[in-house]
């Protein structure tokens, strides 16, 4: 199951949604801003990014840059504290699923939520007959 962190107004969020549904993913969206994350799930999206806080949280939020807050000296436990009671620090959408986790919408990222059947069946039937040949599967090839 693909679980996307979203907010209302957020353009990149609609484009992932949108994705998805184009592409008969099935999802769970989860608005920050209506949902109270769960302390484990906050913890857990911070062990799944690779560089921790840097990928989730934006330094140049409101909330950090008026408050001066010093995300590095925190405790793990104050820094899942600080994320609850402050959803908008988050970098969103989230896109999470068992194996993928992907911050903000990336169009060459995002096709790794594609089961890896699908794509192996979607590689092997591009050839010179597809109409999209020109546009996509030419340059499959050239890479």
């Amino acid at each position: 199951m693909i679980v996307l962190y979203t907010s209302p107004g957020c353009s990149s969020c609609r484009k992932v949604k949108q994705w998805m549904k184009d592409h008969n993913l099935e999802y769970t969206e989860k608005n920050i801003f209506k949902t109270i994350l769960d302390k484990d799930e906050i913890k857990y999206l911070l062990t799944r990014s690779e560089n921790g806080t840097d990928d989730l949280i934006s330094k140049r939020s409101k909330v950090i840059q008026e408050g001066k807050i010093d995300l590095e000296s925190m405790t793990l436990n104050d820094l899942v504290d600080f994320v609850q009671n402050n959803p908008s620090v988050l970098r969103r959408p989230i896109i999470l699923s068992s194996k993928v986790l992907q911050i903000g919408y990336d169009e060459e990222e995002i096709d790794a939520f594609v089961p890896r059947e699908l794509r192996r069946i979607a590689a092997l039937s591009c050839n010179s007959s597809c109409p999209n040949y020109a546009s996509c599967g030419q340059c499959r090839e050239e890479v």
